[in-house]
C-alpha cells in the first residue's frame, strides 16, 4: 500500500476529474430527524458540493450499488420452437465518495460470499470491478460499535481511503487504478510531521468509540445459549418487517421469482433481497415453516452474523454500523441482544 498527502483543492479538482467522466455518488443529507440531526444517504451528485463529507452514518449502506434489492437477472423470449435468453450486466463506470472504514469492510465480506466462492456472482463482479471507491475516515458515530468487530480499520477492499489531517488529506492508495486517478492531481510525498499527525488522528478516533460490544467468545456463547429464553423476550418484541435487512451492509439473502407472459413469449427471471425475519422465509412446500416464530428467526439472524460466517470465514459478518439498531421500530439492536445473552450465561 502506497500513502501520500493530498490538498484539499487538489481532491475538489480530482472529484472534478471523476464527474467529468463517470456518475459519482456520495453522501448527501435528505431530511433531518425531530431533534434535528440531518439524515444522510448515497445519492449520485452533479457537483463537489453537494457531498456531505462529514456525515456520522449514512441511513442505508452502498450494498445497493452493489446488489440492488431488485434486480432481473435474465429474460427469455420464445418462438416456435427455440427460446432465446438474454442477459445484461452493468459496466457503465460509477464512483462511490465517503464510505466509512466498516462500509468497505461490509463489502469486502460480500466479496469473500458473491466473488470468491463456489458460485460467482456476475451480477457483483461486474458492478464491483467498475466502481472506484474513495473511502474516509470518521469519528465514531454515535451507537456505532465497529471497533468490537474490528471494522473500524481498513486494509484492503478500497481505491482510495482518506484520513482529513485538518488542511490536507492522508491518502492511502490500494489499487493501480486508484494510483492512477490520485496522480492526475498535485499530490506529495508523506513526511514525518504527516505521519505524526495522522497517528494522532487515528488514535483520537480509536478512543472515541463509547458502544463496546465483547464479542470475544460470542460463537461459544450462541452454543451454549441456544435455547435461551433471551430469543423470546427479544423475540415478542420483533415485527418481522425484515427493516434490519434492508439497512444492513452485509445482508445478501436473496429470492427468486420468475414471470411468465400470458401467451407465453417471454418471460422474466427476477432475484429480490429477502431477509431472514420475515414469517415464510424458512417456509416450504406443504406449508411447513422451519422457523415459525420471531423469536427463532430473529435467533437464526444472529447466529448466521456472528456464528455461521464466523465459522466459514474467520470473522463476524456484521460490522458494528447498528444501522439495524436505528431502523428497528421496537428497538432491538445488537449491543442490547448479546449483553442479554451474556447475563443470562452468567446467572
Amino acid at each position: 500500500m502506497l500513502f501520500k498527502i493530498l490538498s484539499k483543492d487538489s481532491f475538489r479538482e480530482l472529484i472534478g476529474l471523476l464527474l467529468d467522466a463517470n456518475e459519482v455518488v456520495g453522501p448527501r443529507i435528505v431530511s433531518r430527524k425531530p431533534d434535528g440531526k440531518p439524515i444522510y444517504q448515497f445519492l449520485p451528485i452533479e457537483r463537489f458540493e453537494d457531498l456531505s463529507l462529514d456525515h456520522d452514518k449514512t441511513e442505508y449502506s452502498a450494498k445497493t450499488y452493489f446488489l440492488p434489492f431488485k434486480e432481473d437477472l435474465s429474460s427469455f423470449s420464445f418462438e416456435g420452437g427455440d427460446w432465446e435468453q438474454h442477459i445484461r450486466y452493468r459496466i457503465q463506470p460509477r464512483a462511490i465518495v465517503g464510505l466509512h472504514a466498516c462500509d468497505i469492510n461490509a463489502l469486502v465480506k460480500l466479496d469473500k460470499v458473491l466473488l470468491k466462492g463456489e458460485f460467482p456472482s456476475p451480477y457483483y463482479l461486474s458492478r464491483r470491478q467498475n466502481t472506484f471507491v474513495i473511502g474516509m475516515d470518521h469519528d465514531p458515530c454515535e451507537n456505532g460499535f465497529c471497533a468490537s468487530v474490528g471494522a473500524d480499520i481498513v486494509s484492503h477492499g478500497f481505491d482510495l481511503f482518506l484520513t482529513d489531517l485538518g488542511d490536507r488529506y492522508f491518502v492511502a492508495i490500494d489499487s493501480d487504478w486508484g494510483f492512477r486517478v490520485v496522480s492526475s492531481v498535485a499530490i506529495r510525498e508523506v513526511t514525518e510531521d504527516d505521519r505524526e499527525e495522522y497517528m494522532r488522528v487515528r488514535n483520537r478516533i480509536a478512543a472515541g468509540f463509547k458502544t463496546k460490544v465483547n464479542v470475544r467468545n460470542l460463537p461459544t456463547l450462541l452454543d451454549l445459549e441456544f435455547e435461551s429464553p433471551v430469543w423470546k423476550r427479544w423475540g415478542d418484541k420483533c415485527l418481522s418487517c425484515g427493516s434490519c435487512a434492508a439497512v444492513c451492509p452485509t445482508c445478501y439473502c436473496y429470492g427468486i421469482e420468475e414471470r411468465v407472459s400470458m401467451d407465453f413469449s417471454r418471460s422474466v427471471k427476477t432475484r429480490r433481497l429477502y431477509s431472514c425475519n420475515l414469517f415464510d422465509f424458512a417456509m416450504v412446500a406443504g406449508g411447513h415453516n422451519f422457523r415459525p416464530t420471531r423469536g427463532s428467526r430473529l435467533k437464526y439472524r444472529y447466529y448466521h452474523q456472528h456464528r455461521g460466517f464466523t465459522e466459514t470465514y474467520a470473522e463476524p459478518m456484521c460490522v458494528g454500523c447498528n444501522r439495524c439498531g436505528d431502523a428497528c421500530l421496537a428497538g432491538i439492536n445488537p449491543p442490547d441482544v448479546i449483553a442479554d445473552l451474556e447475563e443470562e450465561a452468567a446467572r
